[in-house]
């Protein structure tokens, strides 16, 4: 909040600085407090600003010495505490100026070396000096310090001479080349430009000339710091000022009073009562007042270093100088200020660079600010900043010109405020139009702010914009941020008002349809079909034959941007013609209709769909395809069908989704237009042909060509369906089936159960109906089983879990087929498919991918309270009492800490337990944290409430024991299934079990982790099954004596890392269960597991291996030979 309004820091700023400034000017406060309190301080002079900020320090008599002191400690090399020093030189810059001589404050005490104390005034003047050639900010402070102190009486008749002789004498030698000639010419140049500032005329003039004369030799312009440039030009433009007697210009313009009281007061008053001026117009030459203008002949050295520091290649160089040149030609005479703004205007020719035009717009808005850009200079001014305001210079794949534009809105901006309505009358549309179009069409958002704040500032001083207050309601600073918002939509408002129309229109048309950046140049296009309602004369007679020449040419962004602008605009017409009862015929000429038509023929003759260029050219083609059908061309007989035909299925194998999903998008409009007879029956030719072609690319050895054809299969429309629905769906399924060959194509199966989703849409279902013709009870079956089975795709490749593209493609077709079934037909819907589907859904639910979850979550609850109600879902009360209607919207699905405390409570429901817990096993054993955490702590809670239920806890460790049978060597599941065990072994979830030694889950447990480590050498399962036996010790019996043997046979492992990992958790674990080992042996045993090496080799450790297992009194392990293990 500071930042952006920081006088609302005032009232507390000085109480604030008060006692930081306590602190750190108190001596026996630690050091390292003084410092903080002193970056707090800079803190706020940051936020604030120094020149505000420095006001308010202390500046008594008492308070200089006390800061000389300060500072003489501080180190200029301490990197670590510069804004120690910052604050006391901006503290020094203000107490220095006390009202007093400076020699009152020196006594005649002599130091210990015999030597008299140096006086107060070399004491700062050597304190300034010094940090003006350190590399940090406090040289910033130390300039300010300098030249503040160079403007007392006393110093400047003492020092003066002596710091610019030194200056000078620097200047000489200067070499910018080094950084450290950087960093202390930038020093030396802000305090010379300062002091100018701060400084007295009559005391500086003088200096003036011989300054000018060794900045001029520096040649600045040749250094590569933009810092060192900018203090240049500040150091000049003082020059100039100096030179130039203090004066406001009799002959300036202006409009109203400064003072707001004035101009009230002069409204109050009658016309012949005004004096002053609610406008003074310039006054001629021969009339001025008799005024001595004393022009030394460095002026014109002064002003063209200013003019050519307007073409600098940095934006603070260039604002610097405007500012300077605003400054001194307030200080010329009339004539002289002509020259300045003539030679301005030659700026803008385009031999110049973007950064002259930048420059010269920011100068003319400056002039114009200050009133000294005279009414009858604005017939040249105008065209030129208008020009300004489309500036754009296309550089390769990019352009420049942005700023251009943003310091042209500054101008206009400008011009609100400085002329009469009167004045600027002539040029209202003009400048308007150029400001809405730059506010609702540029790429930038700085710059359409930029004009919308120009345009709302006109409309408030001007009131002559037309429909000025309509379009600030809409098209505000805020509204201009989002471009699509902008293109499709401010536009059509903007243009509903007759004086922007065509402007608008004309502005697409012949400058963004040609602009270097793609998404502008698709904006641009369907921006036309918007407008073109509004002006549908002036788009067809006008527009269209400027763009369709550029169709065919050479320029690749023309080529691209134009296609797709008259497929738009061709679309829009045709829509106009429909409500008129016209056919696109009786709204475009003949020749037009040819011209687009044979688009598509002249790309292909020029091989212009090859290469780099033909990937726009493809999109925008299909685009055209799709809008021509859609306006009903007249060509159902013409060849160039087959040509689309051909663009299109090339477009289905193209290696960009973009391509594909266009020329998919393009098909429906094609085939429904071109491909079936009046009487809506396809072209039994045509339809035999592509389906054949399509269900070919189905079972071809690229999984792209896979994808756009199963694309084109889904968008093909009803009619085409008609008769070929069996062959379609089958292959299609197909498509969706994991080969050995194809396992890693998983794109390929979303793609196809995209496309069985849209088929099943568009054919609808009929229970009785044709399987040829409709979804019916006949198939209905094959295409659930289909979605069903590609809920259990978990392919991975290197982009991690591919699979759930898939069964994220799977769940959403099964919500839009059971929403068609359930609306139609719901006694299709078998109890054993609704089942398997909730179930399914549920255990994706409970899963690690968080998008993945969040879209299960969103599909169960669609379902479950879908309306008219899904049939035959398992226990639908108990659901709908874990999960209410009220709370649906509430739940983040994505959120673990949301879903899975509810999911949990599914395990008392038996049809949905081995999904729950096959779900969370991947979870509670996965790697995110806050996944872990959460799907953990719910299952734990619902176990720990089972602790005296014993028959329901042995019912979901039966489920759990199934799991992990029938994913055994499933690393997907059996890994986290292992890890997840550990956990709860190791909570104690299962310590019911513990005093009945005849239950059999603790040694189902040890004998499935020891078949699923069995010949596995994959380090991070076999640590986590040695958990598992260390949390089976808990059970007496045989389960664990089984569990000792198998960690004893872990400490003589081949790993180093598993032998030394077993022991730590072997020691661990002896000492968490007191009756595991015989009391007598424990501590021989504890010895052993924390003393032995077990990095070293084998053999060396087998004798210490065995010797635990006599003390366990356990077997010791005998190594097989490979015939006896087999």
């Amino acid at each position: 909040m500071y930042q952006e309004q920081p006088h609302l820091i005032d009232p507390h700023l000085e109480d604030l600085m008060n006692k930081l400034l306590t602190m750190g000017r108190n001596v026996n406060s630690p050091q390292p407090l003084q410092h903080l309190a002193f970056k707090f301080l800079y803190l706020i002079t940051k936020l604030r600003g120094a020149k505000i900020v420095v006001r308010l320090f202390p500046h008594e008599v008492v308070d200089v010495e006390p800061v000389l002191a300060l500072i003489s400690q501080q180190d200029p090399k301490d990197f670590e505490a510069w804004e120690t020093r910052y604050i006391l030189l901006l503290w020094l810059s203000m107490a220095c100026m006390i009202p007093f001589d400076l020699s009152r404050l020196d006594s005649n005490v002599i130091e210990e070396s015999g030597d008299h104390k140096l006086p107060v005034m070399d004491k700062i003047y050597n304190v300034a000096k010094q940090y003006l050639m350190v590399a940090d900010k406090t040289r910033d402070a130390a300039a300010y310090l300098m030249s503040r102190f160079m403007t007392r009486p006393d110093v400047k008749k003492k020092k003066l001479p002596e710091f610019l002789d030194w200056a000078m004498k620097y200047l000489d030698t200067a070499d910018y080349s080094t950084m450290i000639g950087t960093v202390s010419l930038t020093g030396v140049l802000a305090t010379l430009g300062q002091m100018f500032k701060h400084g007295k005329r009559e005391d500086l003039l003088q200096y003036a000339p011989t300054v000018l004369e060794k900045v001029h030799n520096l040649n600045l312009s040749e250094s590569s710091n933009s810092i060192l440039r900018k203090y240049g030009v500040k150091v000049i433009q003082r020059l100039g000022l100096t030179f130039l007697k203090s004066r406001v210009a009799k002959w300036r313009y202006q409009r109203g009073s400064r003072s707001l009281a004035d101009n009230l007061q002069q409204n109050k008053e009658s016309d012949s009562q005004r004096i002053g001026m609610t406008k003074t117009t310039s006054t001629p030459i021969g009339d001025e007042e008799e005024e001595e203008y004393d022009i030394p002949d460095d002026i014109e050295e002064v002003i063209e270093q200013l003019l050519t520091c307007l073409k600098d290649k940095d934006t603070i160089v260039r604002w610097s100088a405007a500012k300077g040149i605003g400054r001194l030609t307030g200080r010329l005479p009339q004539e002289l200020a002509d020259e300045v703004v003539g030679s301005l205007m030659s700026l803008f020719t385009l031999q110049e660079s973007d950064g002259a035009w930048h420059g010269g717009c920011l100068a003319l808005a400056e002039l114009g600010r200050r009133g000294l850009l005279l009414p009858q200079r604005l017939p040249d001014v105008v065209p030129v900043v208008l020009k300004a305001l489309a500036y754009d210079e296309r550089r390769g794949s990019f352009s420049v010109g942005a700023h251009v534009r943003d310091a042209s809105c500054y101008v206009c901006w400008a011009f609100a405020r400085a002329y009469e309505p009167q004045d600027i009358a002539p040029y209202v549309n003009r400048i308007a139009s150029a400001l809405v179009i730059a506010s609702i069409f540029d790429r930038e958002v700085n710059v359409r702010r930029a004009a919308a704040a120009a345009f709302q500032e006109n409309v408030g001083r001007q009131g002559t914009f037309p429909h000025g207050i309509d379009i600030l309601t809409h098209a505000d600073y805020f509204a201009v941020g989002n471009r699509t918002h902008c293109f499709l939509e401010l536009s059509v408002y903007v243009a509903q008002f007759p004086e922007y129309t065509d402007a608008l229109i004309d502005h697409l048309a012949e400058v963004k349809v040609h602009h270097w950046d793609s998404v502008i140049r698709e904006l641009t296009a369907k921006a036309l079909h918007n407008l073109t309602e509004k002006s549908p004369q002036h788009v067809k007679q006008s527009v269209l034959s400027k763009l369709l020449p550029h169709t065919t040419g050479m320029d690749l962004q023309s080529r691209h941007g134009t296609i797709l602008s008259v497929a738009e605009i061709v679309y829009a017409l045709s829509k106009i013609g429909v409500k008129e009862g016209k056919s696109i015929t009786d709204i475009l000429p003949t020749d037009v209709i040819e011209n687009i038509k044979n688009i598509s023929i002249i790309l292909h003759d020029k091989k212009l769909f090859r290469g780099m260029s033909g990937e726009l050219m493809r999109t925008a083609v299909c685009c055209l395809i799709e809008r021509v059908s859609l306006s009903k061309f007249p060509c159902h007989t013409d060849p160039v069908i087959d040509i689309w035909q051909d663009i299109l299925d090339d477009c289905l194998n193209h290696t960009e989704h973009e391509i594909q999903m266009a020329a998919v998008n393009a098909i429906p409009a094609f085939f429904t237009e071109y491909y079936r007879d009046s009487n809506g029956v396809a072209d039994p030719k045509r339809q035999e042909m592509v389906i054949e072609r399509y269900l070919r690319q189905l079972r071809a050895s690229l999984e792209i060509s896979r994808q756009g054809h199963s694309l084109a299969l889904g968008a093909l429309p009803k009619f085409m369906l008609v008769g070929k629905l069996r062959p379609v769906l089958g292959g299609l399924i197909q498509a969706t089936q994991i080969t050995e060959k194809e396992e890693k194509w998983a794109e390929g199966r979303r793609d196809a159960l995209k496309a069985i989703t849209c088929v099943c849409n568009t054919v609808g279902v009929d229970k009785n109906g044709d399987l040829n013709k409709t979804l019916c009870s006949a198939n209905i079956g094959q295409v659930y089983e289909a979605f069903l089975c590609a809920l259990k795709d978990y392919t991975l490749d290197s982009r991690g879990d591919v699979g759930a593209w898939v069964r994220e493609a799977s769940m959403s077709g099964l919500l839009e087929i059971t929403a068609l079934t359930v609306s139609s037909q719901p006694d299709l819907l078998q109890p054993t498919v609704c089942k398997h589907m909730m179930t399914s859904l549920v255990q994706q639910a409970c899963e690690k991918i968080d998008r993945t979850r969040a879209h299960a979550g969103n599909i169960f609850s669609s379902l479950l309270y879908h309306s008219p109600p899904v049939p035959n879902i398992p226990e639908r009360e108990e659901l709908q009492n874990i999960f209410p209607k009220e709370e649906i919207p509430s739940i983040n699905w994505a959120a673990p800490g949301d879903t899975f405390p509810r999911f949990t409570k599914l395990l008392r429901c038996h049809a949905y337990t081995y999904s729950v817990l096959l779900g969370l096993t991947v979870s509670v054993g996965g790697l995110t944290e806050s996944l872990v955490k959460h799907s953990n702590a719910s299952l734990q809670s619902y176990l720990r409430s089972l602790s005296k239920d014993i028959k329901e806890l042995t019912r979901i460790t039966s489920t759990l024991t199934q799991i992990f049978k029938d994913y055994q060597k499933v690393d997907r599941v059996s890994l986290p299934m292992v890890k997840m065990l550990d956990q709860l072994l190791s909570t104690g979830c299962f310590d019911p079990f513990i005093e009945q030694e005849s239950h059999s889950f603790p040694l189902e447990v040890y004998q499935l982790v020891k078949t699923e480590i069995l010949k596995c050498g994959e380090p991070q399962k076999l640590l986590a099954s040695a958990d598992v036996y260390c949390g089976l010790l808990q059970f007496p019996g045989e389960v664990r004596k089984k569990s000792l043997t198998s960690l004893c046979i872990f400490l003589c492992h081949r790993f180093p890392r598993i032998r030394k990992t077993t022991a730590n958790k072997f020691y661990e674990v002896l000492v968490t269960y007191d009756d595991i080992a015989p009391i007598e042996n424990l501590d021989e045993i504890m010895t052993i597991l924390s003393e032995t090496i077990w990095d070293d080799e084998v053999e060396k450790i087998k004798p210490l291996r065995n010797r635990i297992c006599n003390l366990l009194d356990v077997p010791e392990p005998v190594l097989l030979k490979k015939k006896d293990a087999e």
